[in-house]
């Protein structure tokens, strides 16, 4: 797996996240995740302190003893006691946002702000919260408009194994459709070259279907060709 891979697995751990949650963001496949998890958790008990590798039995150091107990006051509330909420994000709002109007995902953007902000909550309620601010643009549908006789589209699509007639040969014919805009009728004939001007056979009936429109649209292959 690659370092930045890893990286993203590990810091998903840390923060709590599950294994399918993991695989569903980072699209990586949730065994290869459980082995990162077990070498992390291998890794993390060979570098803590005061545990002996290869050591058959170990004794536990001695207990500290416990400390006085402090007279009962009231408890004061530190930032650090309470627990991330939506008013925890809220002073990252316009990062958050900036980082959306990037495309960034969840992943990115938690990174960035546990790495350059030092935020402290679970990888989930930055997602959820990035959710609740992501802007989606609805789909754009244009209309086309267009006067009777201004403009007609040209194309050509392909056929079925046919036998070419007066020999045994088969060959798949081209399928000319000539359609206006305005009035969506079409012409369809089936012809064997789409190399022929449209004036010519076999296009026999196709100046009387639209003598002269403004516009045609057709495709590459057609584009050298002129519409009488």
């Amino acid at each position: 797996m690659k370092p930045h891979l890893q990286t993203t697995v590990w810091t998903l751990l840390e923060a709590g996240a599950s294994q399918r949650e993991i695989q569903r963001v980072t699209g990586i496949d949730r065994k290869t995740i459980r082995g990162y998890q077990k070498r992390f958790a291998a890794a993390a008990a060979v570098n803590s302190p005061g545990v002996a590798a290869g050591a058959a039995q170990q004794i536990p150091p001695p207990r500290p003893p416990a400390p006085a107990p402090a007279p009962a006051l009231v408890p004061a509330v530190t930032p650090t006691a309470v627990a991330p909420t939506a008013s925890a994000r809220e002073p990252h709002r316009a990062f958050i946002e900036a980082q959306l109007r990037l495309r960034r995902n969840a992943v990115a953007i938690y990174q960035d702000l546990v790495d350059l902000h030092g935020y402290a909550g679970a990888y989930n309620s930055v997602k959820r919260f990035a959710n609740k601010l992501r802007h989606r643009e609805p789909e754009q549908f244009d209309r086309l408009a267009f006067l009777p006789g201004e403009e007609m589209q040209v194309d050509y699509g392909e056929g079925a194994l046919t036998r070419v007639p007066g020999t045994d040969r088969w060959r798949k014919p081209r399928l000319f459709v000539a359609t206006l805009r305005y009035s969506r009728r079409s012409y369809r004939c089936v012809v064997w070259r789409s190399d022929s001007p449209p004036a010519e056979p076999p296009y026999p009936a196709l100046p009387w279907f639209v003598p002269s429109p403004d516009v045609v649209a057709m495709p590459a292959i057609l584009a050298e060709l002129t519409l009488i």
